[in-house]
């Protein structure tokens, strides 16, 4: 699949095709062949574009899976995210799942949980109420802070996709990979901002949108449902009280145990009544005048996929692949997956001395 690999690359280097072709000695309109797959230079040229893009020749020739079938979700209309770095996310969570899914055969392709459907619950268009239906079709409790996020959706069969990218103005973007509901998220966010941005976008996908609904008012109410979902009215007035009349220093440590920013705390105790619009409006200058809009101080742990390392890790250890083969796949060093096989190889054998030695002690 080099046209493939080829346009994944020269967008990862955020490279136009006239700044690719004047680098190489060839014309725009050749790169864009190229990409289309409707020419295949020769050896030459792809080494120049190898020099180029500070890529191996080898990265070119890489397969691609053609029985995987992308549905990609859209960017708002109005997005300042230029359309360069839209094909760029596209195009890397291809590659991604690419290098997943290979690892996902070579383990005989029945690793993975059935994913729920996507776009299957009835909106009741209540943020509460809606938070409480999306809650229950993740089987977790109704009320109550929610763990690991990302943890939680790949334990259900969604694939979650880290996407290391420079602008704020992307944060996430969900779609499918063979009816699989997968979700990108940038990973260049603050921990707190990462699981609103994974709420957001779950809600986005579960959820039957009226096709009569205008985008704007589509996008207020996700951020509404994924609001109450982290924090439920429920939990806010058990949390917070009834009334408050300030923003106080307490608050923080509940922005800990919900894993979730003072921004989303404010917003919500402002819609649960449990503050009014004057104390609201007053923490955000605070806040505005401190940097905490963009740079709010980070309160919780940062949540990771680990289903593909633990795939491959599965995959060495069972001798199914070679270590290089892992890190190929996961397209780290050597030396990072031969440790993390040695890591926990060795906390498994620790686990079993501890379970000996409780046996011969209870014996």
């Amino acid at each position: 699949m080099f046209h493939k690999n080829l346009k994944f690359y020269r967008l990862k280097k955020n490279m136009t095709k006239k700044e690719l072709a004047s680098l190489v000695g060839v014309s725009p309109m050749s790169i864009t062949y190229y990409e289309e797959g409707e020419r295949k230079p020769g050896m030459d040229v792809i080494k120049s574009l190898a020099k180029a893009l500070d890529v191996r020749v080898s990265d070119f020739l890489v397969n691609r899976d053609e029985n995987l079938v992308f549905t990609h979700g859209e960017f708002r209309k109005n997005s300042k995210l230029p359309e360069k770095q839209q094909e760029y996310i596209k195009a890397s969570v291809e590659e991604y799942l690419n290098r997943f899914y290979q690892t996902v055969d070579i383990l005989g392709g029945e690793v993975l949980p059935d994913a729920p459907d996507s776009h299957r619950v009835e909106l009741h268009e209540d943020p509460e109420q809606d938070a409480v239906a999306m809650r229950r079709y993740l089987g977790i409790a109704e009320f109550g802070p929610v763990g690991n996020l990302v943890e939680l959706l790949e334990n259900k069969g969604i694939l979650v996709y880290f996407c290391d990218i420079d602008n704020d103005a992307f944060s996430g973007m969900n779609g499918l990979v063979n009816d699989r509901p997968y979700m990108i998220i940038n990973q260049n966010m603050t921990p707190e901002r990462i699981r609103s941005t994974i709420a957001h976008e779950m809600a986005h996908f579960i959820f039957i949108w009226p096709v009569d609904m205008v985008e704007k008012d589509i996008e207020a109410m996700v951020t509404a449902i994924s609001g109450a979902f982290l924090f439920p009215a429920e939990d806010a007035k058990r949390e917070l009280g009834i009334r408050r009349s300030a923003v106080t220093k307490d608050m923080t440590l509940i922005c800990k145990e919900y894993g979730i920013s003072m921004y989303l705390l404010v917003k919500r105790a402002a819609l649960c009544g449990i503050i009014n619009s004057s104390v609201e409006k007053d923490f955000y200058i605070k806040a505005g005048k401190c940097g905490w809009k963009k740079n709010e101080p980070v309160r919780i742990e940062r949540e990771e996929p680990t289903l593909f390392l633990q795939l491959v890790l599965r995959a060495v250890s069972e001798n199914e692949i070679s270590v290089q083969k892992g890190a190929e796949l996961l397209k780290q060093p050597y030396t990072f997956v031969a440790r993390m096989v040695q890591k926990y190889g060795d906390e498994v054998l620790r686990e079993l001395e501890a379970a000996e030695k409780n046996e011969c002690v209870e014996k």
